[in-house]
């Protein structure tokens, strides 16, 4: 149903280092690179990073976020670890969901200019 999404960063060079060393561990690459855009995906740019320097800083209380499916719990984990090394914070430590559908485990963290990202899956036993 989703084609992509995109997300506005101020700084898009520190964006670009971030969400290389994140969404390696969901198995994206940086697939374009052009001078104010950088897509990340498997196949074909699934995730954009839209420069604006005019930009203020992303507000907690936005609601706005982003969900990635992650392979497995495993993933998940890394996911978060990888955003917290790289200089986010998290948002909501790995671990099941309750409430949600069946096996639901997922980590969400804020990337260095406030955006909401999460990594979930579906796991049998968490």
């Amino acid at each position: 149903m989703i084609d992509h999404v995109s997300i506005a960063v101020h700084d898009l060079a520190a964006a670009a280092r971030f969400y290389e060393a994140v969404l390696a561990t969901l198995g994206h690459k940086k697939l374009a690179d052009r001078a104010a855009t950088i897509g990340f995906g498997k196949k074909y740019p699934e995730f954009w990073l839209n420069e604006r320097r005019n930009m203020t800083p992303v507000d907690p209380d936005s609601g706005a976020h982003v969900c990635l499916r992650a392979r497995d719990v495993e993933t998940v984990q890394a996911f978060h670890a990888a955003a917290l090394k790289a200089g986010g914070t998290s948002d909501g430590a790995p671990g099941p969901r309750s409430g949600q559908i069946g096996g639901y485990y997922a980590a969400f963290i804020r990337d260095p200019e406030g955006n909401r990202i999460e990594a979930a899956t579906f796991a049998a036993a968490t």
